[in-house]
């Protein structure tokens, strides 16, 4: 029989403070750091803040219009950095909402050195704000990188529509978002072209290109699973927006939609404005009629961007009727590539803000993205670091986008070359452009390591056939 003074010594043992764990978990109340720290903020109100157009119109684009916010508390040197990352290297052009600003250095002293350190070392900062100092030297871009990493236009079937999986779809509405992600994957497409990315552009007018992609699914019974991206949802006017959701839920056979808006943790504001709330549960309730799974899939990569405006954003699109609120980060190097970093953003995620913890991506093999990207031992070694701790149903899956297979779990590698960092991955299914192929299914695919992660036999063998 266990008496008051054994459960008193029980308790006491099993306290987190004394149990050795490898991460400990403590919940933390979300906070909305206070933007009037910045002295170009210093007079926006609550209601200008909770404005999306407001947000929308504040963005910052370029060096000056940051200058014009953060002022003094950067040092030159930052402003130097960023103009020739800018000028030299960035695949993205610069688009920041007030929202994601502020999440970064929130506790930083504002002092011009503490301010300037802290925003340097900030982790939303190093993807959402690259600067030239970030990047690596000898290998900035691995030799097997390419602006469409993912051959998504070779897959098209209409534009926009890349038909890649056997019951699934990519549906591209438009090229731009509200913020523009430096590691982007469809970097090719997305957003203004930048010195050393001239980019691709979508040539049918809006409407033409969705009655393209419905006629397209019309025909095609056997795809039941539609993502509705670009860009982002976000910048798709409502009214067009809803009226092509509710053509995709008259297609039978469409079971599944996803909308994908990394806007929600980057302009939540944008999801509680009222015409869209109403649009939503507009949606959400004919898909509850039809049988059809409606989700929102959001893009979030650090704790300190879960903040009360997200959760509310989040916990609106649940009550209006939305099934699901999932989370599909990337995982980066400097950003979240640590067990504790990613726990205590799908504990953030997950426990504060009802946003299901789903897919962790490694960075794509785009250029100039080698100082993101982690090897995929590092990857399996995060996997394993973060089994145990969540729900069974909210631990995020670790994921390897494989160049003409698809997503893969980072422990479905087939076979791998740790010396020279490739790794070889098979499938089960055909894409679009492989229907005819006789040996795409017995054929191994190559995924690549950053040749930083590599021994120096590795990195040697790389420099004499870098070109091969």
């Amino acid at each position: 029989m266990t008496t008051v003074e054994d459960r008193s010594t029980i308790d006491t043992a099993m306290t987190p403070e004394s149990s050795n764990q490898p991460y400990l978990y403590a919940r933390k109340e979300l906070v909305e750091p206070d933007w009037r720290r910045f002295p170009g903020w210093r007079e926006i109100t609550d209601a200008q803040w909770r404005d999306a157009q407001w947000q929308r119109v504040h963005c910052v684009k370029n060096v000056k219009q940051l200058r014009a916010v953060v002022g003094d508390l950067l040092d030159e040197s930052f402003y130097d950095d960023l103009v020739a990352d800018q000028e030299q290297l960035a695949t993205m052009s610069m688009l920041l909402p007030p929202q994601m600003l502020n999440t970064m250095a929130a506790g930083a002293d504002l002092t011009t050195e503490s301010f300037t350190k802290a925003f340097y070392a900030d982790p939303v900062r190093r993807y959402m704000l690259p600067v030239r100092s970030d990047r690596q030297v000898e290998w900035p871009s691995h030799p097997h990188s390419s602006r469409d990493s993912l051959h998504e236009a070779e897959m098209w079937v209409v534009e926009g529509l890349t038909h890649r999986y056997p019951t699934k779809v990519l549906a591209e509405l438009l090229s731009t978002c509200p913020q523009y992600c430096g590691h982007c994957t469809r970097m090719d497409l997305v957003g203004n072209s930048t010195s050393q990315v001239d980019k691709h552009k979508l040539t049918l007018k809006p409407v033409d290109r969705q009655e393209q992609m419905i006629d397209y699914l019309k025909k095609t019974p056997g795809v039941r699973d539609v993502v509705v991206s670009g860009g982002d949802v976000a910048n798709v006017p409502w009214h067009q927006l809803e009226a092509f959701l509710m053509k995709l839920m008259d297609i039978s056979s469409v079971r599944d939609i996803r909308l994908a808006t990394k806007a929600l943790a980057g302009m939540p504001q944008h999801w509680l404005q009222p015409k869209v709330v109403e649009g939503l549960e507009r949606v959400a309730r004919t898909a509850h009629r039809r049988g059809v799974n409606l989700a929102i899939h959001t893009h979030v990569n650090h704790a300190q961007s879960v903040t009360p405006l997200v959760a509310e954003a989040a916990r609106t699109a649940l009550e209006v009727g939305v099934r699901d609120v999932r989370n599909q980060g990337v995982l980066m190097k400097g950003v979240n590539a640590t067990p504790s970093d990613l726990l205590d953003l799908c504990f953030a995620l997950q426990g504060e803000a009802n946003i299901l913890p789903y897919y962790f991506y490694m960075c794509d093999m785009i250029p100039n993205a080698e100082h993101w990207r982690v090897a995929v031992w590092e990857a399996q070694q995060l996997q394993h670091a973060i089994m145990g701790y969540l729900p069974g149903y909210a631990t995020p899956r670790i994921v390897c986008d494989v160049p003409y297979v698809g997503k893969r779990w980072v422990h479905q590698v087939a076979e791998y070359d740790r010396e020279l960092g490739i790794s070889y991955w098979t499938k089960n299914y055909r894409t679009g452009i492989e229907l005819k192929d006789p040996e795409a299914l017995e054929r191994r695919y190559p995924y690549y390591d950053p040749i930083s992660t590599l021994p120096d036999a590795g990195k040697k063998w790389w420099s004499e056939h870098q070109d091969d």
